[in-house]
């Protein structure tokens, strides 16, 4: 497969279901990572087609035999190789990612967001009729969202607290570029300040009732086996020592004393359950399942915190 182009493809497919084959072919053939939105070939083919040509990346039938013109044929052929030549992931090409429906600006100053926060903050949890560890989301007056990167979780956590305002802090500037954008974007500019700053310094004493976070948790090794397309991302938004709980374990210590009483931390940090577990055998970690993970986000009151030396 050696003696495709862009060109070629252009000239010679026409429908979207021609480019939607062709692109799972050369995908497949090019052994490309995922991880960025999408977990397969086909996924990613459908997102980086249906975007590039504006249309609804949830409804795929109605177009699949639809006719595209020289123009959007030469668009998506060459988005699709730059997809293999690049190893770029489809976010970044595209400068869009989706999180529980909502797009959001990204480029290669920050993490693609694909937090599983995004889906607990919509879920139960967070206002349900059952088991909650927010009863009532318009009780919460502040959050705060460590390590912010785009900037989604902080929005995110601005629909679901009506009433709350929110600060979101980042180590690095050029990731506060970006989140400035997206904050701009969403029409919550009057409840998210953004603060630069290594977790929480730049807040001093401020108190939030929820605190959320998805620092970076990526271990030694792992960092050293990244494929290419994770090489394309911030290191700094990645890298999280040894084990990849160096920042987890600054977090747990420090955020009593930002939280109200009946404040609560909400952490994702990756597959170090086991480690965090038999490091803090006295912290009672609530667990919290997802629809593609478990044992990789906890929620932890103040009450707890505070055991925490």
């Amino acid at each position: 497969m050696t003696d495709f182009n862009a060109a070629t493809a252009a000239a010679e497919l026409s429908t979207i279901r021609d480019f939607l084959r062709y692109a799972v072919s050369r995908f497949n053939h090019a052994e490309l990572d995922y991880g960025h939105g999408t977990t397969t070939a086909f996924d990613e083919a459908v997102f980086l087609v249906l975007e590039t040509l504006h249309l609804p990346i949830d409804q795929l039938d109605p177009y699949l035999d639809a006719r595209l013109t020289a123009a959007e044929r030469k668009a998506v052929a060459e988005i699709l190789h730059t997809r293999v030549d690049t190893r770029k992931p489809a976010p970044y090409l595209l400068n869009k990612a989706y999180i529980q429906g909502i797009p959001f600006y990204v480029d290669e100053r920050v993490l693609i967001p694909r937090s599983f926060i995004g889906e607990l903050l919509f879920s139960d949890l967070f206002g349900g009729d059952d088991f909650t560890v927010v009863e009532d989301p318009t009780s919460v007056e502040k959050v705060l969202d460590l390590c912010t990167g785009s900037g989604c979780l902080a929005i995110l956590a601005a629909r679901i607290f009506p009433e709350a305002q929110v600060d979101a802090v980042d180590l690095s500037a050029d990731a506060l570029e970006v989140a400035k954008r997206n904050v701009a974007d969403s029409g919550f500019g009057d409840r998210i300040a953004l603060h630069q700053g290594d977790l929480f310094a730049p807040l001093k004493t401020r108190k939030y009732d929820v605190i959320i976070t998805n620092p970076p948790y990526v271990d030694a090794e792992a960092m050293d086996a990244l494929p290419a397309e994770f090489r394309h991302e911030p290191s700094l938004a990645l890298a999280g020592g040894d084990d990849g709980l160096d920042i987890v374990r600054r977090i747990l210590k420090e955020s009593a004393k930002h939280l109200t009483p009946e404040g609560g931390l909400l952490c994702e940090f990756g597959t170090g359950r086991e480690i965090l577990e038999a490091e803090y055998p006295n912290l009672d970690f609530l667990w919290l399942e997802t629809a593609n993970s478990f044992g990789e986000v906890f929620w932890l009151t103040r009450d707890q915190l505070k055991s925490v030396k």
